[in-house]
């Protein structure tokens, strides 16, 4: 494999034996592939994921605390340029293909023989080979600007916001095309990307118009066009299609961009619209909202309410560590729940706490939540399940499996030893 990428995987299984089998015995080197992490269930898996950022993860179907299914949904909103191979036996084959939109590349059947495990693979390294040539080599759609695109130029570079612009904007991207019919009134978001060198100095080439546009239609509408050193992206789709892809496409364009080309990208999104004439004002948000990175720093930049002076690394890094102070007992927090209280993408947020915290997210909420459950066990005659419930934790299993994790010992263990000290 000299000469060539080396894919990073995690394994997540459940049954011991089959997952040391699988790590220790498969020769990941000679396909490939470089073995960073594994665990024993879906949780421990999202915290290695979120800390290396594998390329590949082969997870189990049916784990402890969450599911495969489940995984690979926490997957793709951090790290949608990860790619799930599922191990699952025959009765869930079905089950697992509910999964199909969480960037699934394989399914594997058990019981897996160790030729099985090597064919698959090579497949999936040359699936992984495809997707990256893609990414890197996106072929254009004709040489120069397409109609389409052409159309929404002027619309978004330009202020046409009157009432017979209006008129004529409509009646010209139904001709072209853009608009399917007259009940067809999509909301819209202009998204700017660019790409940045070692230096921080915009490195961004017309090419990389048809690697966005690739990306972006697996989740929503998009036409682009490249001007004055970037990639201007129209996103179209309805109010439901941007709340739940729109963050994950400009999460996975940098990670991609990162992986393949080498290179950091920083994206500036703006708020949703509801004309083309609006287009105007939402390219200037999203213009304001790519000058809120730092430096040579990729990312995905919001355009809301905030400050840009508020969104840099170390004062985000901050206001989330604020936060998590505030909100660790909450349950359903999570990284991606974080980000959109602060208005930035769950990956940028992530790369943020990692480069100026020292540590990921996951690691951190999971100290401060153990430290308050030790403290709890300590001085108050709480039970161990509302110890679990007031550090943020619904399953008493797994609060304890996290409590043993980072103590040393059991909830019931640490209780009775505090309260022999007092007698004592």
């Amino acid at each position: 494999m000299a000469g060539k990428t080396q894919y990073t995987v995690i394994v997540a299984d459940d049954e011991d034996e089959l997952r040391e089998a699988v790590c220790m015995m498969t020769p990941w080197q000679d396909f490939g592939f470089c073995l960073v992490g594994s665990a024993s269930n879906g949780l421990d898996a999202l915290q290695l994921v979120e800390k290396h950022e594998p390329d590949l993860l082969i997870t189990d179907i049916r784990m402890p605390f969450i599911s495969g299914i489940e995984l690979a949904r926490q997957v793709r909103e951090i790290r949608p340029a990860t790619n799930i191979a599922f191990l699952s036996g025959y009765d869930d084959f079905e089950y697992a293909q509910q999964a199909i939109q969480y960037n699934i590349i394989s399914y594997m059947l058990k019981p897996l023989t160790m030729e099985g495990m090597a064919a698959e693979l090579r497949r999936i390294r040359e699936k992984i080979d495809a997707q990256f040539a893609r990414f890197r080599q996106a072929p254009s759609k004709m040489h120069g600007v397409d109609l389409q695109a052409a159309m929404l130029m002027p619309l978004v570079l330009d202020d046409y916001a009157d009432p017979e612009g209006a008129v004529q904007a409509e009646e010209y991207a139904r001709q072209c095309g853009l608009l399917r019919d007259l009940d067809d009134r999509p909301c819209c978001t202009v998204m700017v990307s660019i790409l940045l060198n070692e230096s921080g100095a915009n490195c961004t080439t017309p090419t990389f118009v048809a690697s966005v546009d690739q990306l972006a239609a697996k989740y929503l509408r998009c036409v682009s066009f490249y001007t004055s050193g970037k990639v201007v992206s129209v996103l179209m789709g309805s109010p439901s299609d941007f709340s739940q892809y729109l963050h994950i496409l400009a999460d996975e364009i940098p990670q991609m961009a990162e992986r393949v080309l080498g290179s950091q990208c920083r994206i500036g999104v703006s708020r949703m619209v509801h004309t083309l004439t609006a287009l105007h004002d939402a390219y200037r948000e999203a213009m304001d909202a790519l000058r809120q990175g730092d430096g040579a720093e990729g990312g995905a930049h919001f355009s809301r309410d905030l400050a840009p002076a508020a969104k840099g690394g170390s004062l985000l890094c901050q206001r989330a560590l604020n936060a998590l102070d505030q909100l660790y007992m909450d349950a359903d927090l999570s990284l991606v729940s974080l980000s959109e209280r602060l208005d930035v993408s769950p990956n940028y947020l992530s790369a943020c706490i990692k480069k100026y915290a020292g540590e990921t997210f996951m690691n951190i909420l999971i100290r401060k939540r153990m430290e308050a459950a030790r403290e709890l066990l300590s001085t108050t005659q709480l039970k161990v399940q509302e110890v679990a419930r007031r550090c943020g934790y619904t399953d008493q299993h797994y609060f304890s499996y996290c409590f043993k994790k980072y103590c040393g010992e059991s909830p019931n263990a640490m209780r009775r030893k505090a309260e022999q000290r007092k007698d004592g």
